[in-house]
């Protein structure tokens, strides 16, 4: 996709002065867009091994992988079945399940007794697939870590200091979560996508590797597919960048929809970087000027995050669509 450009982060961390700067240049240029590409230093066998033993657990029987679900945590840990997360501009649920989880936190920290909605305890799989949990803790820290690396050429685009969002993420809600989508010919209705057309809620998104087409992104000359370079990693943008950035940074708008030309099941791991609950999203000074005044009013991270969970359906006790 023309608009969306391929950015050296290693390049970023090591080169020169003028080989950072455009880096940085790059960057802003490509999230006009909403998304990035980028190179990574991520281990391939770690990936390898946590989308193998991922795989391994969405081939289980229904109600074997229902056993990880984790009521009341909102989708934030444990197993989501099929047909429950819904867009929130849609009116079906997206055809696709999913696998969740994140880093706990001890039970004395502050975090966890103000927001402990926000640090549930971890269910992982691993009675079912064993072993898995020690790949899915290490496959998490490891994007976690690639993703505030890569906050630093954000932060420095928009006129922070490079470590800006290194405080605002450090023990945040981040969340890492496998999504199988089934072969579509299996879909109950015709009105099913994979995903439906949406933003996500957070700073960054990070998508190392799909198994098949299908991720597209929403640009003026329509919707475009993403299609990264080899063992590149994808990079979006979310409503609560854009919230800081005054809209300089936009979401990056998408969806998921099946390729014709590939038939079958599609499986992808993603990271959504999360601030901290507490961390007040206001619009840094840097991004407003007076042909771009405020135009977000400050919120609470934790209180945006459940305006979002609601409106995608994840709610159990709240479900707008059944």
């Amino acid at each position: 996709m023309s608009g969306i450009l391929d950015v050296d982060l290693l390049s970023f961390e090591q080169g020169s002065h003028e080989q950072r700067a455009a880096v940085i240049d790059g960057v802003r240029r490509s999230l006009a867009t909403g998304f990035v590409y980028t190179n990574h230093d991520l281990s391939q066998d770690l990936i390898d091994s946590t989308y193998g033993m991922l795989y391994e657990f969405f081939e289980l029987p229904a109600e074997t992988k229902a056993q990880v679900t984790s009521p009341g945590t909102h989708g934030q840990t444990g197993y989501t079945g099929l047909l429950v997360e819904t867009a929130a501009s849609a009116e079906v649920p997206d055809w696709k399940e999913m696998l969740n989880w994140g880093r706990d936190i001890p039970a004395v920290h502050p975090l966890q007794r103000k927001y402990p909605t926000r640090y549930p305890k971890q269910v992982f799989p691993d009675a079912q697939v064993p072993g898995i949990a020690e790949v899915m803790q290490h496959f998490h820290n490891s994007v976690e870590e690639l993703q505030r690396r890569f906050l630093r050429i954000i932060a420095l685009g928009i006129g922070c200091s490079e470590n800006f969002f290194d405080t605002m993420t450090t023990d945040g809600s981040t969340l890492t979560r496998a999504i199988r989508y089934p072969a579509m010919d299996l879909a109950p209705g015709e009105k099913h996508v994979w995903a439906g057309e949406h933003a996500d809620i957070n700073l960054i998104t990070a998508l190392p590797r799909a198994t098949a087409r299908g991720l597209q992104v929403r640009t003026t000359a329509g919707w475009e597919d993403a299609i990264p370079p080899d063992d590149g990693v994808i990079i979006n943008t979310g409503i609560m960048l854009e919230h800081l950035t005054n809209g300089v940074i936009p979401s990056g708008w998408h969806r998921v929809v099946a390729d014709p030309a590939q038939p079958g099941d599609r499986y992808s791991v993603v990271q959504f970087c999360q601030p901290t609950p507490w961390t007040i999203l206001s619009p840094v000074s840097s991004c407003i000027s007076e042909s771009r005044p405020q135009a977000y009013a400050p919120i609470e991270a934790g209180d945006r995050l459940d305006q979002v969970l609601y409106e995608i359906n994840l709610v159990e006790d709240a479900r707008r669509v059944n």
